[in-house]
């Protein structure tokens, strides 16, 4: 008998109607956050990318300017082996180390020009 009963029952329509449209809502909602989260995907994986391009410039002239102060070291060796006297010695080592300060002083600077512009980068909005 219970049977029965139930097998009379109908869902009104507007009861249907309701239904359809909260799924459609919540179906368009749903949309809308996965375009929002893979867009934020999206910007992490443009910064990361900006971040690691900077972290490669700046590597590349750190190496650069290690091979030069390496050169200019065993140059400054080659002049002292063959340096006559004590006088041209502390002149030789005199102008290395002016050479050196000088050379440290604009590696510092570019360096340092290097990794603003790198942090300014990955931190640059993408339009």
């Amino acid at each position: 008998m219970a049977k029965e009963q139930m097998g009379n029952f109908e869902i009104p329509a507007e009861m249907r109607r309701i239904a359809e449209q909260s799924m459609q809502q919540a179906q368009r909602a749903f949309e809308g956050f996965i375009n929002a989260a893979q867009q934020a995907a999206g910007e992490v994986e443009s910064h990361a990318n900006r971040a690691r391009a900077g972290t490669r410039d700046v590597t590349e002239k750190a190496m650069s300017f290690a091979e030069r102060n390496v050169a200019a070291s065993f140059d400054f060796a080659q002049k002292l082996v063959r340096a006559r006297d004590l006088d041209e010695v502390m002149r030789l080592q005199r102008e290395y180390i002016q050479a050196q300060i000088q050379a440290l002083n604009e590696q510092a600077k570019e360096i340092g020009q290097t990794v603003s512009k790198a942090a300014m980068d990955a931190a640059r909005p993408k339009f």
